[in-house]
């Protein structure tokens, strides 16, 4: 299936989950926030969260100062 993270077009075996593509592609389980379709995914629900065809995935890395 096809996924876009962050505006790039991936490919994901089908019936993987949000957590089995974000690490597939590098994405740390801490200091990161993910929204699927422009809803936010609380870290707890990734690894139950499935992916569906065309699905857009935005990673969004915490950082600190001004």
């Amino acid at each position: 299936m096809t996924v876009l993270i962050n505006g790039v077009v991936t490919e994901a075996e089908a019936g993987a989950s949000l957590a089995d593509v974000l690490a597939a592609h590098g994405v740390p389980e801490r200091g990161v926030a993910v929204a699927m379709s422009g809803e936010v995914v609380p870290r707890a629900s990734w690894a139950s969260t499935p992916l569906r065809d065309g699905v857009v995935l935005e990673v969004l890395t915490a950082v600190q100062g001004g």
